[in-house]
Parts: structure tokens; sequence; C-alpha cells
């Protein structure tokens, strides 16, 4: 029997076929739910896309793409302050301002797509690259020209599934890792956690929760959410704009969007001091994997009180209390979360520029435009 492959592009999660939530098992990322979330609050400069890829006109691979418009940032971060920040911002703006990306510019790990257990890998990626260029063909018949195509962010394992002729021309990149937390498995309480800890990260345990004894933890529901959305959306844009690197920013409306979607699988801590809110957090509930997702924070009180700190011990305690497994910590901050057991997984990609010239030099364009991050690991345990 011949075995032919094809795919469908869906602009609309109303388009996507009644079985499309049998293959996103691995990831509620690929869920009609999550794809809502993207389609009522993705960011501005963002358009999504919905990838179905069929066996013999069966479903048997479900995808997601992002296209970025980067000329519509009004800043891609302001942290770092150089000649070489410049010149990145001038390049990304000049020649590499449309990004279509098949995967989740939002989140870290492989959430690009899943596919089911009949299907042949390397035949779906394959797939999967003829549907990218139907994407480029799409966004260029509305005066949209893709410069950059990327691929991203797969493990050692799944990377080895773009080893075909079609991907001989991209530059395989890496760059930050992933931040993973694994619960052991004898831990059932905090109490447990900060019993592995060698002395100097109990005690770092224990100064980081008495700088923060005058600040209300408080779990915040739907209303909660839309009573403090000014106040969400300035904290969040506080730190979003201090990154060293951007390529997209939040709605105001999509926090409380994850939450009337998502309920109780969506969680939003707020940080409070004489009833003002001065931080928070969001996790998300991914089988028996808990996702961190974004935060907001006042910088002078986070310094102060070791807030981002506590937040990671808060998350690290409700995921162990609640029997989940592992904890995503994703990119950024990579030594202080290293400081509380998270350790580093090492992401892959793959990136393509639309003009031969550039796309040939990509190796080095590549390292040097990518932010440099020096850290330390570290190892919290005994």
């Amino acid at each position: 029997m011949n075995t032919s492959y094809s795919y469908k592009i869906y602009s609309s999660i109303d388009e996507l076929p009644a079985n499309w939530d049998d293959l996103a098992i691995s990831t509620i990322f690929l869920s009609k739910k999550y794809l809502e979330v993207l389609e009522k609050s993705s960011p501005e400069n963002m358009i999504c896309h919905f990838i179905g890829i069929f066996k013999n006109d069966l479903l048997a691979g479900i995808a997601v793409s992002q296209f970025l418009d980067l000329n519509k940032l009004g800043s891609f971060g302001e942290r770092d302050k150089c000649i070489k920040t410049a010149l990145r911002n001038f390049a990304f703006k000049n020649f590499c301002s449309n990004v279509l990306l098949i995967g989740n510019n939002m989140l870290t790990g492989q959430n690009a797509f899943a596919f089911s257990d009949e299907i042949d890998k390397k035949e779906a990626v394959k797939t999967l690259k003829t549907a990218s260029s139907a994407l480029k063909k799409l966004f260029e018949s509305k005066d949209k020209k893709i410069h950059i195509t990327s691929f991203k962010d797969f493990d050692e394992e799944e990377i080895k599934h773009f080893d075909i002729s079609e991907f001989k021309n991209n530059y395989q990149f890496s760059t930050q890792p992933n931040m993973v937390f694994t619960i052991n498995e004898a831990w059932k309480s905090e109490q447990d956690y900060i019993n592995s800890l060698s002395k100097k990260y109990r005690d770092q345990y224990k100064r980081a929760r008495k700088k923060a004894d005058v600040i209300e933890k408080r779990k915040m529901r739907l209303a909660d959410i839309i009573a403090h959305e000014e106040t969400i959306y300035d904290l969040y844009i506080h730190v979003a704009k201090n990154a060293p690197f951007n390529t997209f920013f939040l709605p105001k409306n999509h926090f409380r969007t994850f939450k009337e979607i998502f309920h109780d699988k969506f969680l939003f801590y707020g940080y409070f001091i004489n009833e003002k809110l001065i931080g928070f957090n969001t996790l998300i509930k991914n089988g028996e994997v808990m996702d961190t997702y974004f935060l907001g924070y006042d910088d002078s009180i986070q310094r102060e009180k070791m807030l981002y700190l506590n937040m990671l011990y808060d998350m690290i305690a409700y995921s162990i209390n609640k029997g989940f497994k592992e904890i995503v910590f994703a990119r950024t901050a990579l030594e202080i979360k290293s400081s509380v057991g998270a350790k580093p997984v090492k992401m892959y990609g793959f990136i393509a520029h639309s003009n031969r010239m550039i796309n040939s030099q990509m190796r080095k364009i590549f390292s040097y435009l990518e932010p440099e991050t020096l850290w330390q690991e570290r190892n919290p345990f005994k």
C-alpha cells in the first residue's frame, strides 16, 4: 500500500478537524483550548495558523505556526545599551522583520507539533516543511515577504527527525537552555525539598523567606484578575521591556482570557504589600508537568524582598504538594533557577533566511546577533 502524506492549513480553530485534540496529548499547548487563547489574545504583531498533517487522508499530526512582524515593535528589549544591541536591532528591523516560526515563540520546549505513533516522523517533518513553504506564499500574496523561517525548540532526540535533505541549507542553532526542575519522588512536601538542600542553599531559602515576611500571596480568581488588570499589565510590561531581547508583547487581556478558557488549569498568584499588588506569577498545569508562564513585579521591591526567588520557591512547593513530576522554568534567569535546583536542557532549532547570500552566512550572523548569556550552573542539593 502506498503511503501518501498531505497537509491542510487552518486560520481559525473553528476550521480544525473534530479529532484534533486526540493528538494534543503530549502538550496542552497544541490543544484547541490553548489555540483559542492564541486566537483571542495573541500579541498584536503575531498571526497564528494551525497545520494538520494527514497520512492517507487521516489526521496523523498537528502543528502551530506563528508569523511575527517585528516592525510593529517599538522595542526589542531595553536592558542592554551597547553597540551590539543597536546593530542587532537595526538588522532585525531591516533584514529579518518578517519571521515565520513553526513552533511557539511564547513558550520554551517542544510545542511545535505532535504526531501519532503510526506516522513516519521524518516524512511528517518533510510535510511540515512543505506546509511552511505554502505559508510563505500565503503571506507573500498579502505583501508580507518572509525573511526568516525557523523551527524550534527540540531536544537531542527530536532534532534527529530533521536529518533530511529539506533542511540541508538551514542553520542548526542552539540558544539558551530550557531550565527544568525534576521533582524527587521521595519529596511529599516543601520541607522534604528544604531538607535536601545543602547548608548554603538552606540559608538562602531562609533568608529569602524572611525578607518576604511582609508580602501576602493570594490565589487570584478571574474577577480579581479583571479588577487588577491595569496594574498586572504595568508589572508585566516592566519586566518584559527589561529583558535582553523580545519579539512580542502580550496584550492586556491575555491573562483574563487564559483564565476564562482554562479555569483551574491556569493559576494566577498575586503578591501584595498593604493591599497593593507588587508582583504576580502564572502557572499552567500540563499533564504531569507544571509549566511556568509569564510574571511581573515592581523591580525596587523585587530586589529588596527577593521576590523572584520567593516566587520560584512557591512554584516548587505547590508542584511538590500537588504531585507534579517536573517544572518547566523555561529560559532566562538561568543562574537563579539553577540555584533552586533546575537543570539546563539543551534545545535546538533550524533557521533559514530567504536571501541566499545572507543565508550562507547565517552561522556567523546568528552567533553575533544572539544575546550572550554568561552564567554559572549551581547545585543546591547535598
